[in-house]
């Protein structure tokens, strides 16, 4: 309680300073010295405390609000007066602490942004979602090893799962869009696994989808490598490697060349010179199917990566579990 008061009497001194007319004046006096005001509630308090502390808080109580009293009087007076209250001007201003978007926010609106202006259009899916659109809808069978309880948080009682991956989104969005079309669609993933310095059991995902007439592979490695050197101004080259998705075919990995040593080889890169970035290929003529796409005209690729990793990897950050930590210290870095 004294450090209350204290801070009471330090913060309406403060105030004081860079009040400049009459009604603010009132409204810091009735805020402080009201009956309803913080040094009321003060001395209320003070029925609940030790003798020895009454006496103590009893006595602080009083000396600061006489003080607090005699300073917005001697203000109120140079109002009165017509006189101008004098102002320190080289004296430091009040520092009010503001917010800011957390480091996966920033660089989740600047993708957006990046991805809009290559006439990609944005959206969002369910967190919790059937098990239809999260798998079946996606190639991938109730035998498939992605549906073990180990790697899915299942919904007792419902076929419902937290979605494993925004993929869960595709088939919406096949049955939502006229071909030709592209889309991104940003959002938090989940998978029940053990947590680590890379692995948590929530995370960022972007995932990609194009569909119109006479789709390439080559497709995906432009739009991949305007995304890419867009987002670090500089250029970047990429390349592809096989990879298997059930909801794709051919299956891809795609690797971006090292920033930091411009693809000599370094410790981040593993002196491979290359970091690996995402799975993608050519969406499952079956997947197109069962979304309503008609295949014999239209064709298409996808692809998905980790937007959590991608921030990892642009500010150098070693633990994924920092993002989720709820460390103001971390935070405030960015």
């Amino acid at each position: 309680m004294e450090n209350k008061l204290l801070k009471i009497k330090e913060n309406t001194l403060g105030e004081l300073k860079i009040i400049t007319n009459l009604k603010d004046l009132e409204a810091l006096k009735t805020k402080v010295l009201g009956r309803k005001g913080e040094m009321s509630d003060i001395l209320r308090g003070i029925k609940d405390l030790s003798d020895d502390e009454k006496k103590k808080i009893g006595a602080l109580a009083n000396t600061v609000k006489n003080e607090l009293t005699e300073a917005i009087d001697a203000v109120e007076k140079g109002f009165n007066k017509g006189t101008t209250v004098k102002i320190d001007i080289s004296e430091p201003g009040v520092s009010y602490k503001t917010g800011h978007l957390h480091p996966i926010s920033e660089v989740k609106k600047e993708v957006e942004d990046i991805f809009a202006s290559m006439g990609f259009s944005v959206v969002e899916g369910p967190e919790l979602d059937n098990e239809y659109n999260n798998f079946d809808s996606l190639n991938i069978p109730k035998t498939h090893p992605a549906r073990d309880m180990q790697d899915t948080f299942f919904v007792k009682g419902l076929n419902y799962v937290m979605r494993t991956h925004t993929s869960n989104t595709q088939n919406r969005v096949y049955k939502n869009f006229k071909p030709p079309f592209q889309v991104i669609i940003p959002g938090k993933c989940f998978r029940n696994e053990a947590t680590d310095a890379s692995h948590d059991i929530a995370f960022h995902q972007v995932e990609g989808v194009v569909v119109g007439k006479d789709i390439s592979l080559a497709h995906i490695k432009g739009t991949m490598k305007e995304f890419l050197s867009t987002l670090f101004k500089k250029e970047v080259l990429v390349r592809f490697r096989p990879g298997f998705f059930p909801f794709v075919e051919p299956g891809l990995e795609l690797d971006f060349s090292c920033l930091l040593c411009d693809g000599k080889g370094c410790p981040v890169c593993k002196k491979r010179g290359w970091v690996e970035f995402m799975g993608c290929g050519m969406i499952h003529p079956e997947v197109l199917k069962m979304g309503g796409i008609d295949t014999n005209q239209f064709n298409g690729f996808a692809f998905g990566f980790g937007l959590t990793r991608l921030v990892m990897m642009r500010y150098g950050i070693e633990d994924i579990r920092h993002f989720h930590g709820g460390d103001l210290r971390f935070i405030e870095q960015f």
